[in-house]
């Protein structure tokens, strides 16, 4: 027997009247991921395209693989390098039951550095896939209808942006207050003007500053911390790392946020495939040139940020992961191509702000476009009476 024929046999099952009817939602959602859904639209009035909603959230999910496998590599060396200097020769977290089956310690090995920042990121996302899958099925079954897609995207980007050494509970209480309050209150998938990843991270952010700071950033080994770039700049000290490093993403931070260059190619990937607006990276990317070229002629004797120059910004922190994954979210962004880029533009004058002016949040661009999403509405508002007036001055 087939899969397609195994799920059509217990279909029934799970429809009006059968048994399992309350988890419905959970079957429907397994369907629909592996195959075409049997309902679809028809009749001339409405609209068609292959690119639906499934494969839209596919599409940027798979993208999200590309900063997680760069990322791994760079978990992993990062960590062996620091067990290297510190004399460690054996792994000594939970993970080491399948880890020392499949690695050694040396920080030279592609394989072992891959490996190990895989054997932390996958049980992490698991977890939090599992968690937040488990919120949204208890919310679709109470409502009566089907599981969307996006939480394949928000699990991944919210999971990206943890620290390595995370505690499981924390990333269980950032995921379900992300879910929860963020998206589920509102109504679900379309309805939630912020974005669910972005809130469930802040939520961690502010109630458990200690552990998710942006000053100090833990690399993947019990014991061992490392300063991050921004939180050295803050304080005026040497970024301890080379631009060229930086972009590669050769240096500690959640990991979904170090590699620029990996982040560079999947917003190829999803500009090409028109999944992203171009226009909120672009007006992203020109929000933090302008601000940061303005902070650096206004120049200050006291704040060493002042002095940043954009292309560190770029590569510094989550801007570039926020500019490609989390700005561009098409629920919580704007929905007009004008409005598109006066909302770039002002999460990335608002994350230099923040960073330059405000020291204790070094990060910036996490607050940024919360900050941005409750502006969306308002700029497309603005657009599309614009336009009204336009035509009846036309008119």
């Amino acid at each position: 027997m087939g899969l397609r024929s195994f799920m059509d046999e217990i279909a029934p099952h799970f429809e009006e009247g059968g048994k399992f009817r309350f988890a419905y939602p959970a079957y429907e959602a397994v369907d629909t991921a592996l195959y075409t859904p049997g309902f679809v639209t028809g009749g001339g009035s409405h609209v068609r395209d292959g690119m639906d909603n499934k494969r839209i959230m596919l599409t940027v999910w798979v993208c999200a693989f590309i900063p997680v496998f760069v990322g791994s590599y760079i978990w992993g060396l990062n960590a062996l390098t620091a067990m290297a200097e510190v004399g460690k020769t054996e792994i000594e977290s939970w993970q080491s039951v399948f880890l020392n089956l499949l690695i050694t310690t040396d920080p030279n090995s592609v394989w072992n550095c891959l490996i190990y920042g895989l054997g932390h990121f996958l049980p992490l996302y698991a977890w939090v896939f599992g968690i937040g899958i488990l919120a949204e099925w208890l919310f679709a079954a109470k409502r009566g209808h089907e599981i969307g897609e996006g939480y394949f995207v928000t699990s991944i980007l919210f999971t990206l942006s943890l620290p390595p050494t995370i505690p499981y509970w924390m990333a269980a209480v950032g995921v379900l207050f992300g879910v929860i309050v963020a998206k589920e209150v509102f109504g679900g998938i379309g309805k939630n003007f912020l974005n669910p990843a972005l809130t469930g991270r802040a939520f961690l952010y502010f109630a458990y500053p200690a552990q998710m700071s942006g000053d100090q950033v833990w690399v993947a080994v019990d014991g061992v911390s490392q300063a991050t770039p921004l939180g050295n700049a803050a304080v005026g000290l040497d970024y301890g790392v080379d631009w060229m490093s930086a972009f590669i993403g050769l240096m500690p931070g959640s990991i979904g946020e170090t590699s620029t260059l990996a982040i560079l190619i999947a917003a190829v990937l999803l500009c090409a495939t028109r999944i992203a607006s171009w226009r909120v990276m672009a007006g992203v990317f020109a929000g933090m040139v302008l601000t940061a070229s303005l902070f650096n002629l206004i120049g200050s004797d006291s704040n060493p940020m002042f002095d940043m120059p954009w292309y560190w910004h770029l590569v510094l922190g989550g801007f570039a992961f926020g500019m490609v994954f989390m700005a561009t979210d098409p629920v919580s962004a704007a929905m007009t191509n004008n409005g598109r880029i006066y909302y770039g533009l002002l999460i990335g004058f608002m994350c230099v702000l923040i960073r330059v002016v405000n020291p204790a949040f070094p990060e910036g661009m996490m607050l940024a476009i919360l900050f941005g999403n409750l502006f969306a509405p308002l700029f497309d508002d603005y657009v599309m009476q614009a336009n009204i007036k336009r035509r009846l001055a036309r008119g």
